[in-house]
């Protein structure tokens, strides 16, 4: 496969989306603080979420890119273990990846199995393309993802950087099935700016990347977390043990609040996480 890692979310996807809105208070009357087990969930959803994601991009930028010669080594980002069905009908592609029922283990040391089916036009003169996906059995780490997700890709000039470059917007919409039987939503939009990397689709290692934006996740228990990058997060695709490198959410959760700052360029998976102005380093974990 000639495929280029565009990272999105990641992510995508990323551990930001964590508050609540509703008023639950402990026994003494004082607003329940948010954990640091609540923040690690919610970083576990964000990975499957940013793995997927860059499953959809990869596909999409394969099939792009099918006729495009590298000038450099291709770095593929699927195992071989993925099988790849690919079909055009009526100008949509549709590609399902197969991970199998035994799975496949990817780069960054994540598990993943069962299916996942990507759509998108056949229309690569557009600057604007919209890429669609759902699953089929397919779990990740031991978690069920169900739902859809759509990603809006466009080629354009930002304020952050003014030669044309992807400017990706995921809308998320999933229910994630822990192991345990636990079952969590995540809804929320991301807009990822690719400022390096883009020009060299054999070789993601290169892709830089910053995200915005926000969103919530419903807990087993009703409590609806939410989110903000207040900061940008920062992303280098040659660090896969990270999440965010550097960048600062805000979060809430039934009136309590706290601040995750991912630091100042480390590759770990490692954050500050700072609740009623003490502050602890916090390992989010895949």
């Amino acid at each position: 496969m000639k495929t280029k890692f565009l990272l999105l979310g990641t992510l995508i996807a990323m551990s930001f989306f964590i508050g609540c809105n509703s008023d639950e208070k402990t026994n003494d009357g004082s607003v329940a603080a948010i954990t640091n087990e609540e923040v690690i969930t919610n970083s576990k959803i964000d990975a499957s979420i940013e793995d997927v994601t860059n499953i959809a991009e990869d596909q999409f930028n394969s099939q792009l890119n099918i006729t495009a010669k590298a000038t450099g080594p291709i770095k593929n980002f699927l195992p071989s273990c993925a099988v790849i069905t690919t079909v055009l009908t009526n100008n949509t592609w549709t590609k399902t990846v197969d991970f199998g029922v035994e799975g496949c283990t990817l780069n960054n040391g994540n598990a993943v199995k069962g299916k996942m089916i990507i759509s998108f036009s056949n229309d690569f003169s557009s600057s604007t393309h919209t890429i669609s996906y759902t699953f089929e059995g397919f779990y990740h780490n031991g978690r069920k993802l169900q739902g859809s997700k759509s990603i809006v890709r466009t080629i354009k000039e930002t304020n952050l950087l003014v030669t044309p470059h992807p400017v990706s917007t995921a809308s998320i919409d999933l229910t994630i099935t822990f192991d345990d039987g636990n079952v969590y939503s995540r809804k929320g939009s991301l807009v990822k700016e690719m400022t390096s990397g883009y020009d060299t689709w054999f070789d993601w290692d290169d892709n830089v990347f910053v995200v915005t934006g926000s969103g919530t996740t419903t807990f087993p228990n009703g409590d609806t977390f939410s989110a903000e990058i207040t900061t940008p997060l920062e992303f280098k695709a040659s660090c896969r043990k990270s999440f965010a490198l550097k960048g600062i959410v805000s979060i809430t959760k039934n009136g309590a609040s706290a601040v995750i700052d991912y630091g100042n360029g480390d590759c770990d998976t490692m954050a500050s996480v700072t609740k009623d102005g003490v502050t602890e380093q916090v390992d989010l974990k895949k």
